[in-house]
């Protein structure tokens, strides 16, 4: 990798800091200078502490907000100072790293002045409406105000959020989405299953932030809030189950049991074991059910099982983060049965029955029924995003969990049923039979909260047959978790590892033409032929073989190789259509008389020529000159070999370009950032001077024997605010660069349903005239045509790529197959945005 020459520190400019100190001491001095305010407040959280006294174990109730001290006292003050010391020695420590990273942030988007008097503002008005509302629910005699009214408040994060709220308003589309999404599905879960005021105080005051940002960037460019990249929607989504799942564990460490959904956390929890009475032999009660259950769902075995339901919702989070369909359809049944499960622990048929609901407080009401709607909360946001959870598991992974999954339970109820059988003795009422068993079979792997009442036969008392009882389902569920984890990683390398290893090597060889390395993005299978020796790379959409760029094969081998690949498509009852293949394989298919047609024109540079002398180049060396002038350098590397701060940033600015198209995203030959992360791919910045990313631009190699000679642009992104000409001085320097290296070939790439300049068909056919109505019905959302200009400012030598297919009655499905391809998960809202862009724009015209 090769740094820039002003080697750039990071995108926000840096105040000067002394030269000759230490790298660490001028890291120090510009944080200080950059963020003065949050600096300032964590000192004064720091050393409140110690003057309040609360580092030392003391709590002086009188500088802190609670209903009896500012609502009940008058100590109208307290508002303000409990926003500027914590209640204890652990609350402090947090505070200030909250202020120091999410208040240092907000304070950068904001100004200092601004996030001073931000934090303050949210956080007192926040605490006097939390108060407030408190003061009348005790006024009303509520349980949960008459809780309330014993909380003391002295918490500094309450105003760190809504001023990190605020600022969310100047953040880029990427982070304003996850700070928001993720940030109140947090406050949320913690005003719902903590329920302490600190908790319902910074929930409020987060909202507060998000409204006050509003009104200060009412100036500023909306950002769309219904668009973001398929990776962005998996990453939310799946903060939101784990948000979900991590909720049971916040009352479990803070117990919190009178919480809004505590009630929920009462089937996780640990229960307390009594000695059975043998009185419960001949009188099985209601007292006797109760120690019954106690018993047997006593110690680490069951409370580890009772855990389960969360360590799946956590399991199936990790696994839709990257789109996993069987983690989606883990996280849809894990919480249908929480649903399920929790309406009949809490009893939710209480709400139905007249006499029981006139017993029930309205708190308990309530919580009954917060604790099913967030579960089908989670099912309803996963129904609603299920498209964009489509990576499948291969059959021999799921053959292979399902053996596991299915041998395990096998294994252990077979253990459980055989000590049953032999350890009569330790039960209650003696042998048990084997129907007995069974009936409750299910008992040692689920939670006693999520069960019926048990039984008097049946229930183990002491010995191996309790044990069993007790530990049988923790060996199970460590192999169903372990087994998802391999289900979940299996897709992960699916896609035909060692094909796809084989079609890279053939690549390496020299075959594929500029446009082959596509054939390695996800989407495609790969065929070979008998010596593989030859391959093709296709999809299959619609029972159509749609192919991806050339056939790579040995020069004179092209006829054989795709006589070959059709007569397998033919065995398989497939349609084969060879896409974007250059003139060299025109000739088979004329021999073949197949239709074919251009799908557009592919401009390329020879760049052992290349020079940028004469007036054909002004329009790229006035860029290329300007961009010296401002200071701006370039750098070459691969993903992987970026530093962080890069792709992050990368990543952030195709967010904020995704945010705003309001379209859906194309693929099968256009090229997104999971593609960049490829090893093979280079990644070509520009840089400004203060070290932020002015455009990013990626780049797929061709080889010849083993030796990259040509690479093709893929990826192209600038950053707003970027030097005008930003692109033709990245692509321009990339050139350079390239021809430096020995590279004899740069590719701009084909420019989808393009053709050449004063160029149309002699005798255009029907699918002529389709692609041709499609190309000027997409520019006004794409913009294919003026990116075909844009590329010919380099004067290029134009080089068409073809379709050809054998059954012109196959159109209307190829057609379909086609557009499946460059728009894989575009759902039906996005079609509906597409086409609203293509009206009105084409109405402008």
């Amino acid at each position: 990798m090769t740094a820039p020459d002003n080697a750039p520190s990071g995108t926000v400019t840096e105040p000067p800091a002394p030269r000759d100190a230490p790298r660490w001491i001028r890291a120090v001095l510009n944080y200080l200078l950059r963020n003065p305010f949050s600096v300032a407040l964590a000192v004064v959280v720091l050393a409140a502490g110690f003057v309040t006294g609360t580092f030392l174990g003391r709590f002086p109730q009188e500088f802190a907000a609670s209903v009896s001290t500012t609502m009940e006292d008058g100590d109208w003050w307290t508002p303000l100072t409990a926003l500027l010391f914590g209640d204890s020695v652990i609350g402090g420590v947090l505070a200030i790293a909250l202020i120091l990273t999410a208040g240092a942030y907000a304070e950068r988007k904001l100004g200092s002045v601004r996030a001073a008097w931000t934090f303050f503002a949210t956080g007192i008005v926040a605490m006097v409406i939390g108060l407030s509302a408190q003061w009348l629910l005790v006024s009303w005699g509520s349980q949960w105000g008459m809780l309330a009214g014993y909380d003391a408040v002295a918490d500094p994060t309450i105003g760190t959020v809504g001023m990190l709220m605020a600022a969310t308003a100047f953040a880029p589309a990427l982070w304003q989405r996850r700070i928001r999404v993720i940030g109140f599905t947090l406050l949320v879960m913690f005003a719902l299953y903590a329920a302490d005021s600190d908790s319902v105080f910074r929930l409020i005051s987060g909202v507060l932030g998000v409204f006050l940002g509003l009104l200060l960037a009412h100036d500023a460019v909306p950002t769309s809030w219904h668009r973001s990249s398929y990776r962005e929607v998996r990453t939310l989504v799946a903060a939101i189950v784990a948000a979900t799942g991590l909720g049971p564990f916040i009352v479990l460490i803070s117990g919190a049991w009178y919480s809004p959904l505590g009630l929920v956390v009462s089937g996780f929890s640990p229960l307390e074991a009594a000695p059975m009475p043998k009185s419960c032999i001949d009188d099985f009660t209601t007292d006797c059910v109760r120690q019954a259950d106690a018993l047997l769902h006593s110690g680490p075995g069951p409370f580890l099982v009772s855990l389960v339901p969360l360590l799946l919702t956590l399991l199936a989070a990790w696994g839709l983060r990257t789109g996993r369909r069987a983690a989606w359809i883990m996280a849809l049944i894990v919480n249908a049965a929480i649903a399920l499960l929790t309406a009949i622990a809490v009893g939710i048929n209480d709400l139905l029955d007249d006499k029981a609901r006139g017993a029930l407080l309205i708190e308990d009401g309530i919580a009954m029924i917060l604790a099913v709607l967030v579960p089908l909360g989670v099912i309803a946001l996963l129904v609603l995003t299920r498209r964009r959870f489509q990576v499948l598991a291969p059959r021999r992974a799921v053959a292979r969990f399902t053996a596991t999954v299915v041998g395990a339970f096998l294994v252990c109820a077979g253990i459980y049923l055989v000590i049953g059988l032999i350890d009569g003795d330790n039960y209650l009422n003696g042998q048990p039979s084997l129907g007995e068993l069974l009936t409750d079979l299910i008992r040692p792997f689920v939670s006693s909260g999520f069960l019926p009442d048990i039984a008097d036969a049946g229930i183990p008392v002491d010995g191996a047959a309790l044990f069993v009882f007790q530990w049988i389902g923790v060996p199970f569920w460590i192999v169903f978790i372990v087994a998802s984890v391999r289900l979940f990683r299996a897709t992960e390398i699916d896609r035909h590892v060692v094909e796809e290893a084989r079609f890279r090597a053939l690549l390496r060889e020299g075959g594929g033409g500029t446009l082959g390395f596509m054939g390695t993005w996800p989407g495609n299978s790969y065929w070979f032929t008998a010596d593989r020796q030859g391959a093709v790379a296709y999809r299959v959409i619609r029972k159509v073989a749609l192919t991806m760029s050339d056939p790579v094969c040995a020069e004179g081998t092209e006829r054989e190789t795709i006589e070959a690949f059709v007569a397998y498509c033919e065995a398989q009852g497939w349609s084969p259509c060879f896409y974007s293949f250059h003139e060299r394989y025109l000739p088979v298919f004329q021999s073949f008389g197949w239709q074919y047609m251009s799908v557009g024109e592919e401009t390329v540079i020879d760049l052992p020529g290349f020079e940028l002398a004469g007036k054909a180049w002004q329009k790229v060396r006035q860029p290329l000159n300007r961009g010296e002038r401002e200071g701006i350098t370039t750098l070459w590397s691969t993903w992987h070999d970026l530093p962080t701060r890069y792709s992050r940033e990368i990543t952030a600015v195709s967010e904020e370009w995704v945010a705003h198209k309001k379209l859906p995203e194309m693929g099968f030959t256009l090229g997104g950032v999971e593609e960049l992360k490829d090893s093979d791919v280079g990644i070509f910045l520009a840089i400004n001077k203060d070290g932020g990313i002015e455009a990013t631009t990626s780049w797929l190699p061709s080889w010849t024997d083993g030796r990259v000679t040509g690479w093709t642009i893929d990826f192209m992104r600038r950053s707003d605010g970027a030097m005008p000409g930003i692109m033709e001085f990245i692509i321009a320097s990339a050139a350079l660069h390239m021809k430096e290296q020995g590279a004899q070939i740069l590719s701009l790439s084909g420019a989808p349903l393009a053709t050449k300049p004063g160029e149309s068909p002699a005798e255009p056919g029907v699918m002529d005239r389709l692609l041709g109505w499609l190309g000027e019905m997409l520019e006004p959302a794409y913009g294919f045509t003026s990116l075909f200009r844009f590329k010919s400012k380099f004067n290029p030598r134009y080089e068409t790529i073809y379709m050809a297919y054998a059954d012109p009655a196959q159109l209307a499905t190829i057609g379909m197959a086609i557009g499946s391809a460059y728009l894989p998960e575009a759902t039906p809202k996005e079609y509906l945005a597409l086409m609203q862009t293509i009206t009105s724009r084409g109405a402008e015209r």
